[in-house]
């Protein structure tokens, strides 16, 4: 009896123990930094803006090879006219510690710049080994336009508005 107790005891042990193997399996944090990378930029929405149609494309569905290579439709403030790069360009064209501290500085809206000023050199080192491996593709996004400059893509105004007739009726 007490042999049977403890082998029942021992295979729950054992299927306690596979279902954690498979559970740090299947996360993100403890995968290589290849998959620690996607994660990331799936859960941080760089591809909402560096990735062409995403949002309005089906979003995740869109194929892997190709997120990241830019948007030329501009974001327009009153900083100028910002355009979301083309990351496999950039990344690509950088060694880590280059792109380290390039993730340290600060973007022009709508850029969430704190948010990636926020994230550890670890997350950042396994964004570049994902967008590393996604390789070189695309053409760079349009240059910055300084406020007033002449703008020759479509743009999104970040404004904001007010209903002349509303406003009236106040």
């Amino acid at each position: 009896m007490r042999m049977r107790a403890a082998v029942e005891v021992l295979a729950g042990l054992l299927v306690t123990l596979g279902l954690a193997a498979q559970a740090s399996a299947a996360d993100p944090a403890r995968d290589s930094p290849v998959a620690r990378g996607r994660y990331l930029v799936v859960v941080s929405g760089c591809n909402d803006c560096h990735t062409p149609g995403y949002m309005q494309n089906g979003g995740p569905k869109l194929p892997e090879k190709d997120w990241l290579t830019g948007v030329p439709v501009g974001y327009q403030g009153p900083w100028g006219t910002s355009y979301a790069s083309n990351l496999r360009l950039v990344i690509n064209g950088m060694s880590e510690a280059q792109w380290l501290e390039h993730a340290r500085r600060e973007f022009k809206p709508p850029m969430p710049w704190f948010n990636l000023r926020e994230m550890t050199d670890e997350d950042l080192k396994a964004v570049y080994a994902f967008v590393r491996s996604l390789g070189a593709a695309g053409v760079a996004a349009p240059a910055y336009v300084a406020p007033g400059g002449k703008v020759n893509t479509p743009y999104f105004v970040f404004v904001p508005q007010v209903d002349q007739k509303q406003a009236a009726t106040r």
